[in-house]
């Protein structure tokens, strides 16, 4: 069995740290974030997207969006969610496969950790994640944990079908922003999925959440299928009208996202939210839903 943990450069960051297997291979930073920087097939492409050279400047610093997978804290604010995260970690190996990430606290008061796991075979990665309040007051506030990835395709899964005259509740709430535009070509509405397409001649953004009782997410790029799972917990509130997932594109830029509910915590308390990742090559997306759920429901 080919299981390791190299330290190199990556995207101009020493001491990165790659987990690999025979099938996968996953690299953390531990001199900025946390972040996981990338997560392919052995011998594949990224399928986080890399943007190393971009950065946001806020009253707290600037914020460097980097590409790929990092953790927030819903609900957004502007300088809070953006404050920087560009300092060492503390890290510790808990072996080959496995790490932990824990940011020293923020400008907004908040401390991120991380624990990223390699399963020993195949594509799988756990993703726990940990926010703890550092400041003197107390919060209300969510995991919030965003994959920033390649240009291609989300997939939002639609609540199972039901016709009329089996069903006359709602099944769901969607949740719009001020600058979506569903009339955008880049939104496909059927009746098994919701697709948002990446189109870097569209620069303007669209975003959507949603109450997803399906618990994943999908996206497509070339022909490779990144499917994220998380919990829905039923009778929790969470941030942004309800929403446990949410997905943004702006250009070429593209994130996919999952939130925790929304708690109270005190000063010192903690909030934990864990993804469970995993990639399939050669995956054809159908134009059809009907032909899509069913590949899909192969690999769920």
């Amino acid at each position: 069995m080919y299981n390791t943990m190299e330290t190199l450069e990556y995207l101009n960051l020493p001491h990165c740290l790659r987990l690999s297997n025979l099938d996968a291979e996953v690299i953390v930073s531990t001199h900025v974030g946390p972040r996981v920087l990338r997560y392919a097939l052995t011998k594949g492409e990224n399928v986080l997207a890399e943007f190393p050279d971009t950065r946001i400047s806020t009253a707290l610093g600037h914020w460097n969006p980097r590409g790929g997978h990092r953790l927030w804290v819903a609900p957004e604010l502007l300088p809070g969610s953006y404050a920087p995260d560009n300092e060492p970690l503390e890290y510790e190996v808990l072996n080959p496969l496995s790490v932990r990430l824990r940011q020293p606290s923020d400008a907004s008061g908040f401390q991120k950790e991380m624990i990223v796991t390699l399963e020993p075979t195949g594509s799988g990665v756990t993703v726990y994640h940990r926010i703890t309040n550092r400041s003197h007051f107390t919060v209300q506030v969510a995991p919030w944990a965003l994959t920033i990835v390649r240009s291609g395709t989300v997939l939002l899964p639609q609540e199972p079908f039901k016709s009329h005259d089996q069903e006359l509740l709602p099944a769901r709430a969607l949740v719009l922003w001020p600058f979506t535009d569903l009339s955008d070509p880049r939104w496909t509405f059927g009746p098994r999925f919701i697709r948002l397409r990446a189109d870097p001649r569209l620069p303007h953004a669209q975003k959507m959440g949603a109450m997803n009782k399906q618990g994943y997410l999908a996206h497509h790029s070339g022909d490779v299928l990144f499917i994220k799972r998380f919990e829905f917990l039923e009778d929790h509130p969470y941030p942004d009208y309800g929403c446990n997932c949410e997905t943004y594109v702006a250009g070429a830029f593209q994130e996919v996202e999952s939130l925790g509910p929304l708690k109270v915590i005190l000063p010192g308390a903690s909030l934990e939210h864990v993804e469970k990742w995993t990639l399939h090559a050669g995956f054809e997306l159908s134009p059809s839903d009907e032909e899509l759920e069913v590949a899909l429901e192969k690999l769920l």
